[in-house]
């Protein structure tokens, strides 16, 4: 819509959603085609993030989880 010219809150009446969604949306447009704000990630960058978050955490509560197991069967040896 808004390459048939029309500004953002022409478009976001016309879909009946809130302009700042809308502005969210075409700002993520704009990023994921190169042209956004610099530093700004793409939308598969925003899901690598999320995805390498998740493994990071669940690493570090196997880490502990084994840490812990370690330190349990160190006391029992005793």
């Amino acid at each position: 819509m808004l390459e048939e010219g029309k500004t953002i809150p022409q478009a976001a009446r016309d879909l009946d959603l809130t302009e700042s969604a809308l502005r969210l949306w075409v700002e993520q447009t704009k990023t994921d085609r190169g042209g956004g704000r610099p530093g700004a990630l793409t939308t598969v960058e925003r899901e690598e993030l999320s995805r390498l978050r998740k493994e990071n955490r669940e690493l570090r509560m196997e880490r502990e989880i084994l840490k812990n197991a370690a330190a349990f069967f160190a006391k029992e040896m005793k």
